[in-house]
């Protein structure tokens, strides 16, 4: 849980930057460069310490896990592109949704493909 904690505070801190510090327009594309830096602190805190697995050799899991997280982070992405692009509410809520979905895959996800337990 920690772990999650973390890796959503820096996406949100860099989302929050892209749009507020550097302008970005599209919260869908400030978005994808957050997830960016959310997923790397995510995959290092699942590898040593969420699921401690190690064994595997490290290319193999970052393989997994960025193929898992591509496809989080597209998903993410769209939630936030719908809810605040098109739709033109407010991008805080919209991470919030698009969270509590990254949540509930990420951990299944990880568990079953990437550092099978």
């Amino acid at each position: 849980m920690i772990n999650g904690i973390v890796a959503t505070t820096v996406h949100y801190g860099v989302l929050s930057f892209n749009l507020n510090i550097l302008d970005v327009t599209s919260a869908g594309a400030a978005n994808l460069v957050a997830a960016i830096f959310g997923i790397t602190v995510s995959f290092l805190g699942n590898r040593y310490f969420v699921f401690n697995k190690t064994e595997d050799g490290l290319l193999k899991q970052a393989l997994k896990f960025s193929s898992l997280y591509a496809a989080i982070a597209i998903l993410h992405g769209i939630i936030l592109f719908v809810w605040s692009d098109r739709m033109g509410f407010d991008y805080r809520v919209g991470f919030l949704i698009a969270t509590a979905f990254q949540v509930s895959l990420s951990y299944w996800g990880n568990k079953k493909m990437v550092f099978s337990l």
